[in-house]
């Protein structure tokens, strides 16, 4: 699959496309950068989140341990 998208680059690049026709080409390209960009904005807002959470239930844990060897 992958050697049949870069010979299709390889040869795009060695043929002159008319002008509407290279536009149409990199809108292809620019929404799935843009696709690859959102799907690293949630994966990074999901660890944002879990890393929060670990923290909230590390100190919680933190805390009931303090109260324990008060006593």
């Amino acid at each position: 699959m992958m050697f049949k998208y870069m010979w299709t680059e390889f040869r795009s690049t060695l043929k002159m496309l008319p002008p509407a026709q290279t536009a149409a080409h990199e809108l292809l390209h620019a929404e799935h950068d843009l696709l690859r960009a959102e799907a690293g904005v949630e994966y990074a807002q999901a660890m944002v989140t879990c890393q929060k959470q670990r923290i909230k239930r590390l100190k919680a844990y933190l805390a009931v341990d303090e109260t324990k060897e008060i006593v």
